[in-house]
């Protein structure tokens, strides 16, 4: 099959496009038809070697752990899927080889759900790994309650805008940090934005004087700090950026696969509670401009890579 591929560590050169080994199909996995898979700042991370200390890498490694597709071939211990069913998946292993930016991918069952029904395969694939981390974050680690004041770093941005969607759903206002152009976008999502950089702290207190609830950092550095200034007595500070944020009381959090969280998700996307934007799309061959997109950190909801085997068999 066809995909993206890196044999070492480096920049977006690192990527190939190519012919790579089929996926084995193991008991409890089904192969994926990938329809599109998006573009996480983990993706360049992990190729830039980021995640060494965490995941071993087996190269060549294909890259991504965001996919929507259509099921092809279940393993002989899958009852919950069957050939011709449309799913979403985070797709990440405890290390780093058989990734979605490929025609096809073995998916474990425990990182799959259906596809929402309402989504074309571009939004669907940019729901797992953004939306499982701002669920996790808000509901398992903030524990962000109704009538609370939560801040969202980065608003506009993959999590940042549905931990907006789902924050607001929960019941608690939420404050989100976003350039002025992104202000009617995070409006748009339920939110209030502010914008970031020097005196951001001041914007803040303007909207809320006795401080925030709960913080979600998506940055990390310079924010770290003005985030735990803000906080009100008894605030929580979690961040997904930076582990640095134990220095100020609070938690560092990586998102974990968990197939009945992401059902949940596909469920609050057909209520319409959440959406996903779609900010641009490549073909898999083009895959590392992709990279180069998100590394610029100017991205307003998702990058996507799509992959259009339709009508073609496993």
């Amino acid at each position: 099959m066809k995909a993206i591929s890196y044999a070492r560590y480096g920049g977006p050169d690192a990527l190939a496009f190519g012919e790579v080994r089929d996926p084995k199909v193991g008991p409890d996995a089904v192969l994926v038809k990938v329809r599109a898979a998006a573009v996480n700042p983990v993706d360049w991370k992990a190729r830039e070697g980021y995640l060494d200390g965490i995941l071993a890498p087996v190269f060549p490694v294909v890259p991504g752990w965001d996919v929507s597709g259509v099921v092809v071939r279940p393993g002989a211990a899958v009852a919950e899927f069957d050939v011709g069913d449309e799913v979403i998946g985070y797709v990440r292993e405890d290390f780093l080889s058989r990734g979605t930016f490929a025609e096809y991918v073995a998916a474990p069952v425990r990182t799959l759900a259906r596809k929402p029904r309402n989504l074309t395969w571009e939004e669907a694939a940019g729901l797992p790994l953004a939306g499982l981390t701002a669920y996790q974050v808000l509901r398992r680690v903030l524990e962000v309650r109704r009538g609370e004041t939560v801040l969202v770093h980065a608003a506009a941005g993959g999590v940042g805008s549905l931990a907006v969607q789902l924050g607001t759903h929960l019941g608690a206002r939420v404050i989100g940090t976003a350039s002025e152009r992104n202000h009617d976008f995070v409006r748009g999502l339920g939110g209030e934005p502010v914008t970031y950089g020097e005196g951001l702290a001041e914007r803040v207190r303007g909207l809320a004087p006795e401080g925030v609830h709960a913080v979600f950092d998506t940055v990390g550095g310079d924010a770290l700090k003005v985030s735990a200034n803000l906080l009100a007595p008894e605030g929580r500070l979690v961040s997904i950026a930076d582990n640095d944020v134990v220095t100020y009381g609070g938690r560092y959090y990586f998102v974990r696969p968990d197939a009945a969280d992401l059902l949940h998700l596909t469920e609050l996307a057909e209520q319409g509670v959440v959406g996903v934007h779609v900010d641009e799309t490549f073909p898999l061959e083009r895959t590392a401009e992709a990279h180069l997109r998100s590394q610029e950190g100017r991205t307003r909801g998702k990058i996507v890579v799509t992959v259009d085997r339709e009508g073609e068999e496993a």
